[in-house]
């Protein structure tokens, strides 16, 4: 057994990530192999398949973020299991679901509605505020990687809904 360290990946643990395709989804394609800072890398690798992703429907973008976060959930409960480690740092495809989640009301929005989005969500995110902090500390496994920030992207996606119509402009789906 690897020791359970959140902050710092081993040799070994890197090659348990990278050789893996759970692991390989659940550092979110490489960005949260980076030594710092893996949420905030996470959160702008996701930026690149969102602005293909925002051109679909919103019952198929919808879709593909249910998707990724089934997929990301089994992921994350496979690599954290084989680091020994519920929520290491390095799992970062709960900052795609999250991401895309809080660009929900950007998606026909100018660059700063995107720009607004992704720092809400790492507000939320690394702040955590009730009710996030208290799923964060209870769920574990795979939904306890992803439904924190499942929940961060929401309450981002509120906020930025709510700059987008102070702005004067249209929600999506409105």
């Amino acid at each position: 057994m690897i020791a359970a360290d959140r902050k710092t990946l081993t040799p070994a643990q890197r090659r348990q990530l990278v050789t893996s395709p759970a692991g390989w989804i659940a550092c979110g394609f490489g960005s949260g192999l980076v030594p710092k800072a893996q949420g905030t890398a996470g959160s702008l690798l996701a930026l690149l398949p969102w602005l293909w992703m925002r051109q679909w429907s919103l019952p198929t973008y919808a879709l593909a973020v249910a998707m990724v976060f089934l997929v990301g959930t089994w992921a994350c409960h496979v690599a954290g299991r084989r680091l020994g480690v519920d929520d290491h740092r390095a799992l970062v495809i709960d900052e795609f679901v999250g991401q895309w989640i809080t660009l929900a009301p950007a998606l026909a929005g100018p660059w700063w509605t995107v720009l607004a989005g992704f720092v809400l969500f790492r507000l939320f995110d690394v702040g955590k505020p009730w009710p996030i902090s208290w799923f964060d500390r209870r769920l574990k496994g795979g939904l306890g990687v992803m439904v924190d920030d499942v929940l961060a992207g929401a309450f981002a996606a509120v906020a930025l809904g709510l700059l987008v119509r102070a702005a004067g402009m249209a929600l999506p789906w409105s």
